[in-house]
């Protein structure tokens, strides 16, 4: 008998030809479609409706001969993912959902639902790759790896996950480069061999950020201030102490009012996010600017001229040891230990050769270079060659 696999069958092109290569490996092939989100407040015109995407996972499913079903999971999406999302923007930090999709979803509820089929297995079309290694007395340890094509990898989306569920994960793709997938597709005459890959968030699509958060988030006017390049923050020293020094380096520039002069006005300081240019619609300056800082209790955004403001780059961060994510647990740093990692604080990143130190209070990251647009509520990951081996949520 055929070992079972849920795939889980986006309607694009990836999903699609993992399909296609599960069955090439002898399993018996289940397609479920996922509905995650059926509202279209603030999504832009031609943002991937899930009706669309439910008929060419349909069709592909046909073309392979695969059994096809769909599971609604919009309500646990919107709880787990979206009203994540919602309470971040709120307190002035930058969420990213796609990872908690993966976490919350895609490898929990959906597996879940992928188990009343009776699969031992799900499978996606993410470009990574997983293996497994056995130690500390023949352990299994569970290994999470960069995609193979490294212009696609995605293993960032997949920092949160478990040894659990990385045990019953398959990446059918993670081998292959883009090229080669719709190559595949078109060879095969898969509906979705055309189709342009999803942007914005996960199950959701492109959106007007603004409009889509004022669902729940009401705007409200405030100042847009302008921090001028020689703020005297910006000319802090240092003390001896590699903990102290460290400590130093990843607080936050703070910034007032009095600091600043008027540039023009926002709908509501919740709405914009470190590192942002558009969507200030302030003209007249002589480089863009750039929000540097937002501060949701008094609605205010700071801004600075130019992509080398200084503002805008730190040399180290902090993640709170709750917010901290081992992927390889045996590998996990104690209280007064360090290590060297390649880091990235955003999906696409180059990665950043960087130390971490795990003090008493937290975890930081101390970077040979100075980082721009640190962001809290975003995800750094860190890898140990291809491997991703852990990950925490940024809170300054």
């Amino acid at each position: 008998m055929k070992e079972k696999i849920v795939i889980g069958l986006s309607g694009g092109v990836d999903s699609s030809v993992a399909a296609f290569l599960l069955k090439e490996q002898g399993y018996e092939v289940i397609a479920v479609y996922m509905i995650n989100w059926k509202d279209t407040t603030g999504t832009l015109s031609g943002a991937c409706p899930y009706e669309e995407d439910v008929l060419i996972a349909e069709l592909v499913a046909r073309k392979l001969d695969i059994a096809f079903h769909v599971v609604d999971l919009s309500d646990t999406y919107r709880h787990q993912v979206v009203d994540y999302m919602f309470e971040e923007y709120a307190r002035g930090r930058t969420p990213n959902p796609d990872v908690l999709c993966n976490r919350e979803i895609k490898f929990d509820a959906f597996l879940q639902a992928a188990q009343k089929f009776g699969a031992s297995k799900i499978a996606t079309g993410h470009y990574c790759r997983s293996d497994s290694i056995s130690k500390d007395g023949g352990r299994v340890y569970y290994r999470l790896l960069a995609g193979r094509d490294k212009s696609k990898d995605q293993s960032y989306f997949l920092c949160q996950l478990s040894q659990e569920q990385l045990s019953q994960a398959v990446f059918p793709i993670g081998e292959l480069n883009k090229g080669r997938v719709r190559e595949l597709a078109g060879e095969l005459g898969l509906a979705s061999a055309q189709k342009r890959d999803s942007q914005g968030i996960c199950f959701v699509g492109k959106v007007d950020l603004p409009v889509f958060l004022q669902q729940k988030l009401s705007s409200k006017k405030g100042p847009i201030l302008e921090i001028p390049s020689d703020f005297k923050a910006y000319r802090r020293s240092y003390p001896d102490d590699l903990e102290a020094k460290i400590k130093k380096q990843a607080r936050p520039y703070q910034y007032r009012a009095s600091d600043a002069v008027v540039l023009g006005e926002h709908q509501g300081a919740h709405f914009y996010t470190v590192g942002q240019r558009k969507g200030l619609h302030v003209g007249g300056t002589e480089k863009p600017l750039y929000v540097l800082a937002t501060d949701v209790e008094n609605n205010c955004v700071y801004v600075g001229r130019g992509e080398d403001h200084p503002g805008l780059y730190r040399k180290a961060l902090k993640i709170q040891h709750q917010e901290v994510h081992w992927i390889r647990p045996d590998m996990a740093l104690k209280p007064g230990e360090s290590a060297g990692y390649s880091v990235r604080i955003r999906y696409r990143q180059a990665l950043q050769p960087a130390i971490l130190y795990c003090f008493d209070d937290a975890l930081y990251i101390a970077f040979e270079e100075k980082q721009r647009s640190i962001m809290a509520g975003q995800f750094a990951v860190w890898y140990r060659g291809d491997e991703l081996v852990g990950s925490g949520v940024i809170s300054s």
